[in-house]
Parts: structure tokens; sequence; C-alpha cells
């Protein structure tokens, strides 16, 4: 039971399995009758219990999915043989998927505010808020800030020169529309380059505590529809981000550089600027992205390498020290 979270429960296996439309089984045998049965809560498989439904999908975990005391499971077709014969089975293509939507059965994470607007949030006149906006202590949102419908806004964010399309999350201390990092160098000193430009966010994103999106020098920084940007990523300014973008924590992407649709970026890694990574684009953890990326192109390393080509490297490399 959540400490935090209200719980919704229960719920009965029966009425879950019809609303993902998926089948039931246990031991092996698919269940047309599926019995009466009462779920209490959602739980790991290490400590589920009777009243519990989990879920199975990595088989880095298989020794705890066989030893689980779930009540139920989700798991997929090829893991059926290792359930414990006491687990029933909810058989699906995507585990997590599954398990997901049902975690938002039993809980509702979303924030609850007395009042919609926080009364220590600073809102400015000329800001223009859409419907069901909710708005967290400290807040601050700047002239002629735009916030679509259903957007809500965690504590002490910072909203400047920007457009924020609807169903969009922003989590706490996420400043967006801040100053651009230029400046041009002349016999020997610096000129702070302007930065007139602003940022437009898509629908449906998620934008993670921390994380900084730099204004537009001319034009705007552009983030696509449904992309989900982990917490303390640096977004350069003029950088352009397509739709269903997945970027993790601790990423830093320079100015300019343009990112297809679909693309992954794994933790810490950096992008150079100016550069053009293709569609659904793989990058690892902690690589050096010094050049453009052709789509569907999966790469690791500094600077990066398609991923067989890195792993051959790295194999020569460990020979030839072993041999040292």
């Amino acid at each position: 039971m959540s400490r935090f979270f209200k719980n919704s429960g229960p719920f009965f296996l029966q009425d879950i399995a019809k609303e993902l439309h998926l089948e039931v089984v246990l031991d092996g045998q698919r269940l047309q009758n599926i019995p009466e049965i009462a779920l209490g809560d959602i739980a790991t498989l290490e400590k589920a219990n009777a009243d519990s439904i989990s879920f199975f999908s990595n088989k880095k975990y298989l020794d705890q999915f066989q030893n689980t005391k779930a009540r139920v499971c989700i798991t997929s077709e090829k893991y059926i043989s290792y359930a414990p014969k006491s687990t029933i089975l909810i058989i699906s293509e995507n585990p997590y998927v599954s398990f997901a939507k049902i975690s938002h059965k039993f809980y509702d994470t979303k924030p609850q505010l007395e009042d919609a607007i926080a009364n220590s949030a600073y809102i400015s006149p000329s800001a223009k808020l859409g419907k069901n906006v909710k708005i967290f202590p400290n807040v601050y949102v700047g002239d002629k800030v735009e916030i679509g419908d259903n957007c809500i806004i965690h504590h002490s964010a910072t909203l400047q020169n920007c457009i924020i399309g609807e169903n969009t999350i922003i989590h706490a201390g996420v400043r967006i529309g801040q100053d651009g990092f230029g400046y041009a160098f002349d016999k020997g000193s610096y000129i702070k380059v302007p930065q007139i430009g602003g940022v437009t966010i898509g629908k449906n994103v998620e934008i993670g505590a921390n994380t900084t999106i730099d204004r537009g020098t001319i034009e705007n920084t552009e983030i696509g529809d449904m992309c989900k940007i982990d917490n303390l990523v640096q977004i350069g300014h003029n950088v352009k981000l397509g739709v269903g973008c997945i970027i993790v924590s601790q990423v830093g992407i320079s100015g300019s550089t343009e990112i297809g649709n679909y693309v992954q970026i794994g933790g810490q890694a950096g992008l150079a600027g100016h550069l053009k990574i293709g569609d659904k684009a793989q990058i690892g953890a902690q690589s050096g992205i010094l050049k453009d990326i052709e789509p569907e192109t999966v790469c690791m390393g500094t600077p990066a390498l398609p991923i067989k080509q890195f792993f051959r490297n790295f194999t020569a490399l460990k020979k030839i020290a072993n041999k040292g």
C-alpha cells in the first residue's frame, strides 16, 4: 500500500482481463471461466502476496518471477512455463504497458490542489491560460506566455517566452525560455548576442524536474508533440525535437541541433551543435555525438560509432590489453 497515494482498489481479475482484452492462464491452461478474485494492490515480484497483481517482462528477474507470491502476474506468452503453479497469469504482448494501465486504475497520481492556481504563483496579466490548468506554488509565468488546456505546472517552475501545448506536464524547477548561450568574440572580448526567439512545446509533452530549455536566438526552440524529457536535461537555443522523442536524464543538446521523430537518447549523452539526428535513431548512454546520425542508427561511445562497430572495437581493445 502506497503511503503517498490513495488506492482505489480492490478490482476483480475478470474485470481487469476484460478491460485489457487479455487472456488468463493457470497451470499452462487458458481459462474460459475466470475466477472471481479480488486484487487489492499492485506490487513488485518480490513484495507481492496473495492480494497482489505484479508483472514480469525482463529475464534478468526470472528468479524473482519463479518464486513470486503474487496471486496474479502479467507476463508474455514465452514465460508461461516458468510461472509458479499458484500464480494466475494475464498474457500480454507488452506486459509493462498492460501493468501501467492497471496501475492507473489502482492509483490516481495526478496532483491535487485546493485552487487551480496557487496563491503564491505569479501569472503575468498578459499570459493566457487554457481550461483546467493547474499551477503549483512559486511558479512564475511571464509576459505573453500561453499555456494550453489541461496542463500541470509543478512547484517553482519558470516559464518565459514560451507557448505550451495542451495536456503537458512540467515538473518542479523546470526553466523554459531563458537566455540562450550566445556570444560573439571581438578583439579579445565577448559581445552578448540577444536571444529574441522563444520556445514552443507541443501537446502531451512531459518535462522532468530541473530541466532547462533555452529560447532561440531569432527563431524558436521547438519541442514536438509527445516528447518525454527526463530530469536535469539541458536543451540549447534553436534545438528542434521531433515527435515522440525520449531524452533521459543529464543529456546535453547543443544549439541548433535538429532531432527527428521518435529518437531515443540515453543518460548523460552529449550532442554537439548544428547536427541532424535522423528519425528513430538510438543513442547510448554517455555517448558523444560529434556528427550527423542517419535514421534508425543505433550508436554508442565517444565519438559515437554504430553499436556493432563499437563492441567490435571494445572487444579488440580488451584482447590487446590482455596480451600486454
